[in-house]
């Protein structure tokens, strides 16, 4: 079932999303939760004991693990991106709002593996509501039991 996206103003807005859909699907979930720019990923260049932003506010960034198949996770930038994994193929920058929609198309099993004859490869496609589609490469190699059961 896809659900109409909703504004996920926050991480943890996005944590309770993302919880809400491993009860739904009957997952497992572990969160861990980096508070503070000398915390996360993405502020190397915070100086030590520095934990705010120029703006005085607090980043928080979450890494979320989903169990169960596929091996799912995904990693909530306090810049309202986020990066998600599925099987070892990394989607990277997609916008906060859409990772819900995400993963309920990877769960839901409207997501799928388009192959290709020349040049030889596969890609991992993801479509969301409104026509939009994610697409990344999939390595011959990198074909798991779960992506090789989806190839069209």
């Amino acid at each position: 079932m896809i659900v109409p996206m909703d504004h996920l103003p926050t991480t943890e807005a996005a944590v309770t999303a993302l919880r809400a859909i491993a009860a739904e699907y009957a997952l497992e979930i572990d969160v861990t939760h980096d508070i503070g720019a000398d915390q996360t990923s993405r502020r190397s260049a915070a100086g030590v004991g520095v934990t705010t932003d120029a703006d005085g506010s607090l980043p928080h960034e979450a890494y979320v693990e989903f169990g169960g198949s596929p091996v799912l996770d995904v990693r909530l930038y306090p810049d309202d991106d986020a990066l998600i994994t599925v099987d070892g193929v990394e989607f990277h920058d997609v916008p906060r709002d859409d990772v819900p929609a995400f993963l309920r198309a990877v769960l839901g099993g409207l997501a799928h593996v388009r192959g290709r004859f020349f040049p030889p490869g596969y890609f991992l496609v993801v479509p969301l509501p409104g026509d939009r589609t994610y697409k990344e490469a999939v390595s011959l190699i990198g074909l798991t039991p779960w992506l090789s059961g989806r190839v069209r």
